[in-house]
């Protein structure tokens, strides 16, 4: 019996980046699904309900606070691990991703390794 993979939802309105992501995680292991922008994002999120988000912060239709917090205060959705992905790196943001309630913020551009040790970290404390 093969092991269930991780389902990752990637909301990134950078299509380079985007692909870039997926491909990496794919070669990972990971079933990744991808949106585009904020509504797209949050649709996928509740439909699909994936082991963890990495959720871009500037986003078409809805910015990336806005559906992290719309997320996090969904009783059915507050346990997904939500990354923030981001090129915003000042303290202020890191604060307001904290304060919507993701669960860690990694900039771009960014380190795979680093980006993998994350989604890995999440996963794992996450199970029971």
């Amino acid at each position: 019996m093969t092991e269930k993979k991780v389902k990752v939802l990637l909301i990134e309105d950078d299509v380079d980046m985007s692909e870039a992501v997926r491909l990496r995680l794919q070669s990972n292991g990971y079933d990744v699904l991808v949106a585009h922008d904020g509504l797209e994002g949050f649709d996928r999120a509740r439909a699909e309900k994936p082991d963890l988000i990495i959720l871009d912060v500037m986003l078409p239709k809805m910015d990336g606070f806005t559906l992290c917090r719309m997320l996090k205060y969904d009783e059915s959705y507050k346990s997904i691990p939500v990354i923030m992905f981001t090129a915003r790196v000042q303290k202020t943001d890191i604060q307001h991703g904290t304060e919507v309630g993701a669960n860690a913020y990694v900039t771009k551009p960014f380190k795979a390794e680093e980006l993998l040790a994350k989604i890995n970290e999440l996963i794992n404390h996450k199970k029971p």
